[in-house]
C-alpha cells in the first residue's frame, strides 16, 4: 500500500533561513503521527507544504497527489484544524454548518448535528459569543463530520484548559479515528497526546531527528535511574542525556540492551517529553 504522505528531499528557505533541510519521511495509512518540535523547527512549514499552502523544493506526494498542482483535488480528501480562532466570530453556528456542507463534498451534516446535540451549543448562537471550549467543540463537530482520509491538526488545543484538551483528544480517538483514516498533528503538550499516537517524529532546525513507531521506542530508547555509585559507569556507555532528580541521575540511552542497563539501576521507557529534549539537544548544530 502506498504511503499517505511521502517526502523526499523536502526543502524550504526563507531568505538565508533554512526552514526544511532536505527532509525525508513516509507516513503510512491508518496512523496517528505526532510531529513534535520547538518553535521555528519547521513544523508549520512542513504542514503548509503538505496542504499545498506554501512553495517547496524536492518531492512530496500526499494521497498520491502533488499538493502544488493538484490542491483542489487533494483538499476533497483532507481536513485541517489550526487554532480555533480561525472561525469568524460573526458567524452563527447554523451558518457554519451550512457553509461547510456547501464547501466540502464529504461533509455529513447529520453526523455534525449528532455531535453538537451532546454539547450546550445552540444553533442560533454567534461564534463570538461562545467560550473557546465551545468553539473547539464546534470545530471538532465540523471536522469529524467530514469523511476525510487525512486529518491535519496544527496546535488544535492551543489556549484551552486541560479539561477541554482531554475532551478534544478523547473525542478524536473514540469518535473519529477508525484505523483507516490518518491523523498528523503538532502540539507542544506532548504528554497529553503520547497515549493516542502510533508514530512519532521529532523535527529540529528543519531536520527530522527521530522517526519511530511508538512500539519501537521502548526497544530503542531506555531511561535509567542510576545509583550515585554507578554514575561514572553509566556515563562511560555514552548516554543521550543526563539530568539529576531526587538524589539520582537519570540517563537516557539509545541502542543499549535492557539487561546491560539493569545493572546500573531502575530501567524504564522514557517519556516523550524527556526523549524529545534529549534528542533535540544532542542534534543541535
Amino acid at each position: 500500500m502506498n504511503p499517505v504522505i511521502r517526502a523526499q528531499g523536502l526543502s524550504r528557505r526563507y531568505g538565508s533561513t533554512v526552514a526544511l533541510d532536505a527532509v525525508n519521511f513516509e507516513i503510512p495509512a491508518g496512523r496517528i503521527v505526532g510531529l513534535i518540535g520547538p518553535n521555528g523547527a519547521g513544523k508549520t512549514t512542513a504542514l503548509k507544504a503538505i496542504l499545498g499552502l506554501g512553495p517547496f523544493t524536492g518531492q512530496l506526494e500526499v494521497l498520491g497527489l502533488d499538493p502544488r498542482r493538484q490542491r483542489a483535488e487533494l483538499m476533497q480528501q483532507v481536513s485541517f484544524i489550526a487554532d480555533v480562532a480561525v472561525l469568524p466570530r460573526w458567524l452563527k453556528v447554523r451558518q457554519a454548518l451550512e457553509i461547510t456542507a456547501g464547501l466540502h463534498p464529504r461533509f455529513d451534516r447529520e453526523r455534525a448535528e449528532a455531535f453538537l446535540a451532546n454539547t450546550e451549543i445552540k444553533h442560533n448562537s454567534r461564534i463570538g459569543a461562545l467560550s473557546k471550549g465551545m468553539v473547539t467543540q464546534l470545530h471538532l463537530a465540523l471536522v469529524m463530520a467530514i469523511d476525510a482520509r487525512l486529518l491535519v491538526l496544527d496546535e488544535p488545543t492551543l489556549g484551552l484548559d486541560i479539561i477541554y484538551r482531554k475532551s478534544f483528544y478523547d473525542a478524536l480517538l473514540n469518535d473519529y479515528f477508525d484505523g483507516e483514516r490518518t491523523i498528523l498533528l503538532t502540539t507542544h503538550q506532548v504528554e497529553e497526546v503520547e497515549h493516542i499516537l502510533t508514530d512519532l517524529m521529532f523535527i529540529s532546525h528543519g531536520r527530522i531527528v527521530l522517526d519511530e513507531s511508538m512500539d519501537a521506542l521502548g526497544e530503542k530508547y531506555l531511561e535509567v535511574a542510576v545509583r550515585p555509585d554507578q554514575a561514572e559507569r553509566a556515563r562511560a556507555l555514552g548516554p543521550l542525556s543526563e539530568r539529576g532528580t531526587l538524589g539520582r541521575q537519570q540517563f537516557i540511552f539509545e541502542g543499549r540492551g535492557r539487561d546491560e542497563l539493569a545493572a546500573l539501576g531502575e530501567v524504564r521507557v522514557p517519556g516523550v517529553a524527556d526523549l524529545f529534549v534529549a534528542k533535540v539537544r544532542r542534534t543541535a548544530p
